[in-house]
C-alpha cells in the first residue's frame, strides 16, 4: 500500500471518528439547551482549536487537507453554536 493512500485513508477514518464522537453530544445540547454542566472555556477552546485546524487544511501547499478541513468545520460550526448558547444561558437568561 502506497504511503499517500495510507495517510489519506488515516485522515479520514479519524475524520469520521472525530465526528461521530462529538457530534452527538452537540445536537444533544443544541436540541435540549441544558448547558448547566458544560465548562465555558472549553467549548471556546475548541472552537478556536477546530478553526486553526480548518485553516491548516484549507492553506496546505500543494493539496488542502479535505479531511482534516471538513472535521474541523463541523466541530468549529458544532463548538461556536455550543458556546453561543453557553453564553446566552449564563449570561442572558432570567433564571
Amino acid at each position: 500500500m502506497e504511503q499517500t493512500l495510507l495517510y489519506e485513508i488515516c485522515g479520514y477514518v479519524a475524520s469520521v471518528g472525530l465526528i461521530l464522537g462529538y457530534l452527538p453530544q452537540a445536537v444533544r445540547t443544541i436540541r435540549t439547551r441544558k448547558t448547566d454542566d458544560i465548562a465555558l472555556p472549553t467549548f471556546l477552546m475548541m472552537a478556536v482549536g477546530a478553526f486553526c485546524f480548518m485553516l491548516q487544511g484549507i492553506l496546505h501547499r500543494p493539496d488542502i487537507i479535505w479531511s482534516l478541513f471538513i472535521t474541523n468545520l463541523v466541530t468549529c460550526v458544532c463548538s461556536s453554536i455550543v458556546f453561543g448558547i453557553k453564553i446566552y444561558n449564563d449570561f442572558f437568561r432570567e433564571k
